[in-house]
């Protein structure tokens, strides 16, 4: 069985649904915890096929350069971490995926990327569904036209 996205903290707002565009599961979540502790805070860059497909990569917060070219997606809060994980895209690949909702999964197996988790015996990936017409409202993202 699938294990459920953990929930982000959030403040409470009266009459909005919480939305986000990304999740974890609590299996990434722990293996999260153990690298924070071991390494410090982190980040994501969701990889957009090279090294090790199309898998999310785990580095610490800032070793991957982000700039113009990259839109974060969200800053996960993950229970027992002061600080939140990013979590980045390139942006020509979010105008294809930003019709998603990202959840990020841990999987036995080493991938072959220079993702943080490849040492643990495990590997991090996203499963992903199409966004709500109310997610898609509320997150402002509209389909295009052709």
């Amino acid at each position: 069985m699938q294990d459920q996205p953990e929930q982000q903290e959030r403040p409470e707002q009266p009459d909005q649904p919480e939305v986000s565009r990304v999740a974890v599961t609590p299996a990434a979540a722990d293996v999260l915890r153990t690298l924070h502790a071991a390494n410090g805070p982190l980040m994501f860059h969701q990889s957009g096929g090279c090294c090790d497909g199309s898998s999310p990569m785990c580095y610490l917060e800032g070793e991957f350069r982000t700039g113009g070219s990259d839109v974060q997606l969200a800053a996960l809060r993950i229970d027992g971490m002061a600080e939140p994980v990013t979590f980045w895209m390139s942006r020509d690949q979010f105008e294809r995926w930003g019709h998603t909702h990202l959840t990020v999964d841990v999987v036995p197996g080493r991938g072959s990327g220079f993702s943080l988790e490849a040492p643990e015996g495990v590997r991090f990936l996203i499963r992903s569904r199409l966004l709500t017409a109310a997610e898609s409202e509320a997150l402002g993202w509209h389909t295009r036209q052709s």
